[in-house]
């Protein structure tokens, strides 16, 4: 495949954005302001309500295809791109990372990596719809200092409902919040925030405050894998997705994803995935 540019774009919020907000609603006249069909980052949160229509995405190599009413979140890390959507109604909701309650926002990148799906006559779906069309009558007003307060506070309203619902779930499948499970989401939470540069357990667990040992039998007793597969798979994600997404060379590849020698990073990329990285790029790209 020819012309694949050397860097994943990443795209900023719109100019548009008031403090760090941003809501379109999917039936109005609203033009995307660049390709979403084409792969790319955002270096902020997407929230979406799908109340009608079709969707087919693609996430991470993953294609994600839900009916609707679904609630659906892309993280500013992840590679995604629309490849087919009909019909479509409900909102997108655009915000700066920093704007909402951090612990609120893990919880969501641990627990919802999949469209959360809404039945039409629920309580989170009532709630969801009116408090985006009230961000996005707040958004049709006057710039002020208060608008802008309380456009935040919806957005972390929102937030709140959907960790609730989240919880809940969860909870329903006896699966309680426990020290362990804290532990393993924040550890989580640390893997992609510093996979390229903290390669050891160590690293982690003194971040964690709890021994290595401690780390790794809590981590491998919930996930089925020890702390330094999480760090490795990390970084080979971020790894395919710069294989599939540029034309940067294996060694530039292993120095962007933390590995200064070639050799290991492309022992471990086919340990994990067992293929060589170039073997990926010509599976799945060319």
């Amino acid at each position: 495949m020819k012309n694949k540019n050397q860097h994943i774009e990443q795209f900023p919020l719109t100019p548009n954005a008031k403090a760090g907000v941003f809501i379109r609603n999917m039936q109005g006249k609203t033009v995307e302001e660049h390709d979403i069909s084409k792969p790319h980052r955002d270096n902020h949160c997407q929230l979406m309500l799908a109340t009608e229509g079709r969707f087919q995405l693609n996430i991470d190599f993953e294609n994600v295809e839900f009916s609707t009413p679904a609630l659906i979140c892309v993280f500013p890390e992840q590679v995604h791109y629309s490849i087919e959507v009909d019909a479509p109604k409900g909102w997108i909701l655009n915000f700066d990372p920093s704007l909402a309650d951090q612990e609120l926002l893990q919880l969501m990148q641990n627990k919802m990596s999949t469209p959360l799906s809404l039945e039409p006559d629920s309580i989170l779906f009532y709630q969801a719809t009116s408090l985006l069309a009230l961000i996005e009558k707040s958004q049709s007003e006057n710039t002020s200092k208060f608008i802008h307060k309380a456009i935040h506070s919806l957005l972390n309203g929102l937030l709140n409902l959907i960790a609730g619902e989240i919880i809940g779930s969860l909870s329903g499948q006896n699966q309680k919040t426990s020290r362990g499970v804290i532990i393993k989401d924040t550890f989580s939470q640390l893997v992609k925030q510093h996979y390229k540069t903290w390669k050891q357990p160590a690293q982690y667990a003194a971040a964690l405050a709890v021994t290595v040992a401690h780390l790794n039998d809590t981590v491998k007793a919930l996930t089925g894998n020890p702390v330094s597969v999480h760090i490795q798979e990390a970084s080979i994600l971020e790894a395919k997705r710069l294989l599939y997404f540029t034309d940067n060379s294996v060694k530039e590849i292993a120095h962007e994803v933390g590995y200064e020698e070639p050799v290991y990073f492309g022992k471990l990329f086919r340990k994990l995935t067992h293929m060589t990285p170039l073997e990926f790029r010509k599976q799945f790209r060319d």
